[in-house]
């Protein structure tokens, strides 16, 4: 019993003193500012699906609705500039880029939220896929208070939290490795087609809480019941990607947009005769004049495909509905 209750009172001395990065501008930070010469890109795209204002009472209304409601999906696009869209309690955003991210030396995303301090943070998993299908959660880590519920407009401390987007205040990214992420043959961790943010659900009920990723619960603020609660997405950061870790294919890239897209594509190259459009399998799913610089995909299921031209230049889309 006694060696019991040592090796407790280890373990509680450690999680008192053990520390994570703190607070963008001081010493040891691994904020990162938007204006950054690190970011060689930003997120291209973005789709959410909202939370409620109030998980813990899904009656609860703000504005004219029971999920977070505030800013649109379009203000994730491009370099981070404080314009957010909101998750809500349990939120999710898939974040779409125009070339896939790859693993490359150091850190190789950032996610920028819109603390006003750096102690009011709202926090968010993050998860990385290749395919659109198989997501894969990075590591995270809590260290926040697991007895007494942090308020609506509570602190939390960020030296606490590790790998949870919305460490950092505003304008300051909280950059994410993806090596972190796990070893799994359905990850290719040089080809990241999208990454997924989830809101964490600050609550310490266990009914609600989130978990990080040794089971410990995850106390930020809450309940936060207005028309912006939960994790307020600003933007993704590129900081390395399959352009600037050697794969040459990038060099005879055809630019297609929208991506994701939903009902036609366009694309750039200026001088085709033929476009083929293939599944992730390999299978040819369509083809089209290259001089009409557009192709409907309207009957195709929601999933990564590739464009590639009869001159051999090619680019990945997503075709979401």
């Amino acid at each position: 019993m006694k060696t019991i209750v040592f090796l407790f009172l280890i373990q509680l001395c450690f999680f008192a003193k053990a520390q994570y990065p703190p607070a963008a501008g001081q010493a040891g930070s691994t904020a990162v500012p938007h204006d950054s010469a690190c970011f060689i890109d930003w997120a291209g795209s973005c789709s959410i699906v909202r939370g409620f204002v109030n998980v813990s009472d899904t009656t609860v209304v703000a504005g004219s609705s029971n999920y977070a409601s505030y800013g649109a999906e379009s203000n994730v696009a491009g370099i981070a500039d404080n314009v957010v869209v909101s998750l809500g309690d349990g939120g999710v955003a898939d974040i779409f880029f125009n070339v896939p991210l790859a693993d490359g030396s150091g850190f190789d995303f950032a996610v920028f939220e819109n603390a006003l301090t750096d102690l009011f943070l709202e926090l968010a998993f993050v998860e990385v896929s290749s395919d659109g299908i198989h997501f894969f959660r990075i590591p995270s880590y809590s260290l926040t208070d697991t007895i007494v519920q942090t308020g609506g407009f509570g602190n939390t401390d960020p030296t606490k939290i590790h790998n949870l987007a919305g460490k950092y205040r505003a304008l300051f990214g909280t950059p994410f490795d993806i090596a972190d992420a796990p070893d799994t043959a359905l990850l290719r961790k040089d080809s990241i087609t999208v990454v997924r943010l989830i809101d964490v659900v600050g609550s310490i009920d266990p009914v609600y809480a989130s978990r990080d990723c040794e089971g410990r619960k995850i106390n930020d603020p809450f309940p936060t019941p207005f028309e912006s609660c939960g994790f307020d997405l600003d933007a993704v950061g590129v900081i390395n990607n399959r352009s600037n870790t050697g794969f040459d294919e990038y060099q005879k890239i055809v630019h297609v947009y929208p991506d994701p897209a939903s009902d036609v594509i366009y694309f750039n190259s200026s001088e085709t005769e033929r476009v083929f459009i293939y599944s992730c399998s390999g299978h040819l799913m369509r083809e089209y004049n290259g001089s009409e610089k557009s192709a409907d995909v309207s009957g195709l299921d929601n999933g990564i495909y590739f464009l590639r031209t009869s001159e051999g230049k090619s680019s990945k889309f997503i075709v979401f509905h």
